[in-house]
């Protein structure tokens, strides 16, 4: 989800209901800026000035002394033309899961997935996923053109659609007012399409994604 993870902040105590985090004497609303430091489980007051992430010279040379002798190629996952070019920085030798849901996470995108999910016939959908083509292509010609003769694996559109859809009651309505229908409808929408994996036992793969053969 690209945000940092701080465990056991002890001192730290947050109020949901009102929306509000104290540490000591010092009270934090919502809307007021902190940076959370997952590296060495920090959380500072306000923005703090960042840099982009390097490899450690000490670390690069003992990977080039790995590369002469491995036998593994090594892959990554990426979705938009971004982290394939920071993943090719990094050593990846081509795209191991391109995850096609990934890419509608968007802001601007995830209106027009709301909507095909939304649609109540054929026609409605056709009109939101013609929204969302030419961005899947534009990502997709990215993609390739910065892999190279790299190999890219995708796989084809197959989320769990409530993923796509608000879950709190602000969200809901919002989304509601925006797509021109009851709230009241949308949240049976929500409930319809809500999806879950159950495990059934060693002889079976739960239901949802799943691992081809081949892999």
């Amino acid at each position: 989800m690209g945000r940092p993870c701080v465990c056991a902040a002890g001192s730290l105590l947050i109020d949901a209901e009102l929306e509000q985090m104290s540490v000591g004497d010092r009270i934090f609303v919502k809307g007021d800026v902190i940076t959370v430091d997952g590296g060495v489980g920090e959380v500072l007051f306000g923005e703090v000035p960042t840099i982009q992430a390097e490899l450690s010279s000490e670390f690069a040379t003992v990977m080039g002394w790995a590369d002469k002798f491995r036998r593994l190629r090594v892959r990554t996952n990426a979705e938009t033309p971004h982290d394939a070019e920071v993943a090719i920085e990094f050593g990846a030798e081509g795209i191991g899961l391109c995850r096609t849901e990934h890419m509608f996470f968007d802001a601007e995108r995830i209106v027009s997935v709301r909507e095909m999910i939304l649609a109540s016939d054929t026609e409605g959908r056709r009109l939101a996923l013609d929204k969302l083509l030419p961005m899947q292509r534009q990502d997709f010609a990215g993609l390739f053109r910065i892999m190279g003769a790299r190999p890219v694996t995708i796989r084809l559109l197959d989320p769990p659609l409530h993923e796509f859809l608000p879950h709190s009651t602000e969200e809901i309505a919002t989304v509601a007012e925006a797509a021109g229908v009851d709230p009241a409808q949308l949240r049976r929408r929500i409930a319809e399409l809500q999806e879950a994996n159950h495990d059934a036992g060693p002889s079976r793969l739960p239901s949802g994604n799943f691992l081809p053969r081949d892999l």
